[in-house]
């Protein structure tokens, strides 16, 4: 018997639960990891209160990121012994392969190796903010040396991770974030330059910062009333990337002003690139190489243990950490 998380109905970080259940032994190309860390997302929150892109099962598992220690390998499975320590690559389905207990099957080809220089709590706070990063700006948006690119809600992890994959391609990371408090932080995690959103319009920052200059690529996990503002900071023929709304009042968007600039307005899941088998290794490749050289960091605001996960998610969802918040077991 093994603890995990589970809510009975939903809601917010009140309805869950530590449970005590089973766990079965891998199937044929799954190995069976024994869990050391979580990492916490928005996602999750979201699945919870019933408002995700999938509905839970009730009683239902939740969770998506996990690092720890393989406990036990299932047939057909190479490359990986008892004992390794590993991280899963998000699931495409929250529903079916919850992350969040102390015992969690995977199947092997969505395990990755954790390098000698993360420890559990960075690896379990690296595979969602870098591979939707990656897979926003570098696979759909090409992002390349020069670049301009605007990215919103900058202190999540996501947002960090972006600006460190935009330095990390020789491209210019435009931060924005909501008030003055993480504006220091920001410029320290490697932002070229720090937006307000708060206190005065985007679009007039971005071109005062850039002059004739406007940024090719908005990366956006706000939306609504902000989505205005970076169509008009956004250069001709720009494109602006949708992974998120945190803003829940829907955005007043003449079409004319995308027409009027051929702009390209996109939505994005991480789950583009992890249903693609080669995109899939060309970025587990990239961030691993990335992560060996230090380019890559994930940046940890502030750690729980597991018996204060419904406090964990209440710190997450605050919106004042800087960076990921991550469960320890």
């Amino acid at each position: 018997m093994v603890r995990i998380v589970r809510f009975h109905r939903l809601g917010g970080p009140e309805v869950l639960e530590i449970e005590q259940g089973d766990v079965p032994e891998p199937l044929e190309g799954e190995v069976r990891i024994q869990a050391r860390a979580f990492g916490l997302n928005r996602a999750e929150t979201l699945f919870r209160r019933g408002v995700y892109i999938e509905q839970p099962d009730l009683p239902s598992g939740t969770g998506l990121e996990m690092a720890g220690v393989v406990e036990s390998v299932g047939r057909r499975v190479t490359g990986l012994s008892v004992g390794d320590r590993v991280a899963r690559v998000p699931p495409i389905s929250m529903r079916t392969a919850p992350a969040h207990a102390e015992l969690v099957n995977v199947a092997a080809e969505f395990v990755v190796p954790i390098p000698a220089s993360q420890s559990f709590e960075e690896a379990a706070a690296t595979w969602m903010a870098y591979l939707t990063a990656y897979g926003a700006l570098l696979e759909l948006a090409a992002l390349g040396a020069g670049d301009r690119v605007v990215i919103t809600a900058a202190s999540s992890s996501v947002g960090l991770a972006a600006i460190q994959i935009a330095n990390a391609v020789g491209a210019v990371p435009i931060a924005v974030t909501r008030s003055d408090l993480k504006r220091a932080a920001l410029f320290a995690a490697g932002a070229a330059h720090v937006v307000v959103s708060d206190r005065e319009g985007i679009a007039d920052i971005v071109r005062g910062i850039l002059g004739d200059g406007a940024p090719r690529v908005l990366f956006d996990a706000v939306g609504g009333r902000l989505l205005p503002e970076l169509v008009a900071a956004a250069a001709n023929g720009g494109i602006i990337i949708s992974y998120g709304a945190q803003d829940a009042v829907p955005s007043e968007l003449p079409p004319a002003a995308l027409l009027a600039k051929s702009l390209t307005l996109r939505g994005y899941l991480v789950h583009e690139l992890i249903r693609d088998a080669p995109k899939l290794a060309a970025a587990k490749a990239f961030v691993l190489k990335h992560l060996a050289s230090g380019a890559l960091r994930p940046t940890i605001s502030q750690t729980f243990p597991l018996e204060e996960i419904q406090q964990a998610y209440e710190c997450l969802e605050s919106s004042e950490q800087f960076g990921k918040i991550v469960v320890t077991v």
